[in-house]
């Protein structure tokens, strides 16, 4: 499937590049652990670091900069602290929040007992709704995606969705919101008295 706008024929996304911090460790884990196979590795010039990509189905790829001089990740900055069923969903403008992987409908239940199998911490299924908190404890008419996060080794968000329902135009029926809208930044002192979830 391609965009509708004749302007650019945007086939989808080529791929979503990452940064982690022990790329044999990333292997491990994307191809390990979630089955992507490594369909090719670069090495950056000037012993900057390597790029390496992985296939995530339907010809799409996930890549991963291992870079010599990348500083550490920041929770709550580089990506959220937890996962979003505790209430950890807040990172920084220009953050990468998560990436959330398509998943077979009739699988998705079974993916998740895997993963909690394997001893991978998951959050619980999340039935994403219209309702006022979001999210409901059943299927129903209303669900339009079901989900689960989890975290890879260097604290990335991710995430297994099956879309549930055809969207319609009545899905689209919200204002969106400025920069004018956001809440002032906290103080450090505000942040670190903050309530957890």
């Amino acid at each position: 499937m391609t965009s509708t706008d004749p302007r650019y024929e945007l086939q989808g996304i080529n791929h979503l590049a990452l940064v982690c911090s022990d790329m044999r460790r990333t292997i491990e884990f994307y191809t390990g652990t979630l089955g992507m196979p490594l369909i090719k590795t670069i090495e950056l010039p000037g012993n900057l670091g390597q790029h390496f990509f992985f296939d995530c189905g339907n010809g799409n790829a996930l890549a991963f900069f291992w870079l010599a001089d990348a500083p550490d990740a920041v929770p709550g900055i580089s990506a959220p602290r937890g996962l979003p069923d505790a209430g950890e969903l807040v990172s920084a403008v220009g953050s990468m929040n998560h990436v959330a992987f398509t998943v077979p409908p009739e699988r998705f239940d079974e993916y998740h007992r895997r993963m909690r199998a394997e001893g991978i911490e998951v959050s619980r299924v999340l039935n994403h709704d219209d309702s006022r908190s979001g999210v409901s404890r059943e299927v129903h008419p209303g669900t339009f995606v079901r989900s689960f996060y989890f975290r890879d080794p260097d604290g990335i968000l991710l995430e297994f969705a099956c879309w549930t329902r055809t969207f319609t135009d009545d899905d689209v029926s919200h204002a969106p919101r400025t920069a004018a809208d956001r809440n002032p930044p906290r103080t450090e002192k505000e942040q670190r008295h903050a309530p957890t979830a």
